[in-house]
């Protein structure tokens, strides 16, 4: 049973499709970015009706640094990124932080992100990768998005998959895996029902096209 079971409120059914992108956080050769998003990917399929759309840095040839003029690259990123309901980010950790990867395709988009919610599967050493994922809450938090609580982490990555990708532990991840989507489809119907309001029932920070943050100080 879901954990956030509020469907009557959002004024979404359960079972409603919503579209997902699952994004990979490294492009290193060799990369173990596969095995786990490919488990991550598993995982969102067997959960619901959901359109996954998985956005691989690998793969969209983006540039080498951000230009004044975005090429074909970026708007078509940004074009997924728009269309997309919900997020789930697969991050390792390298030298206590995230890939440089994974920034620079996360500041390739703007308003994409705001009011949609983030969910993360990390993986690494001793920590799981959980430094890269309390990080990547304050860039998210920046952007207006909204990171939900639960993480599925890998520590010591290399023993938690067998030589097919499966986890050794495949029961407790799954239901760690169904906690932290239970979570990111109740944020997204939530957060969808409200991004439909009118223009101007929203914060005046949340309408602007590139809003600083506000610090009040007392």
């Amino acid at each position: 049973m879901s954990t956030f079971p509020l469907q009557a409120k959002v004024g979404y059914p359960m079972n409603e499709a919503l579209r997902i992108g699952l994004i990979y956080g490294s492009t290193r050769e060799g990369r173990s970015c596969d095995v786990v998003a490919g488990w991550a990917r598993r995982q969102i399929e067997g959960h619901g009706n959901h359109q996954l759309d998985v956005i691989d840095p690998l793969l969209l040839e983006l540039p080498a640094r951000h230009q004044r003029h975005h090429g074909a690259a970026v708007l078509a990123l940004r074009e997924r990124i728009d269309r997309a309901d919900a997020f789930v980010v697969v991050t390792p950790e390298y030298n206590h932080g995230y890939p440089a990867a994974l920034k620079f395709l996360i500041d390739s988009v703007d308003h994409g992100w705001r009011t949609k919610p983030v969910a993360f599967v990390s993986y690494g050493g001793i920590t799981g990768g959980l430094h890269a994922v309390e990080q990547l809450r304050q860039v998210f938090a920046g952007l207006h998005a909204v990171t939900v609580r639960d993480t599925v982490s890998f520590h010591r990555f290399q023993e938690r998959f067998d030589a097919t990708g499966q986890p050794t532990d495949a029961a407790g991840c799954d239901a760690a895996a169904a906690r932290m989507l239970d979570q990111l489809t109740w944020w997204a119907r939530l957060l969808k029902n409200a991004r439909e309001l009118q223009s101007d029932e929203r914060p005046a920070a949340i309408r602007r096209h590139r809003a600083m943050p506000v610090v009040s100080a007392c």
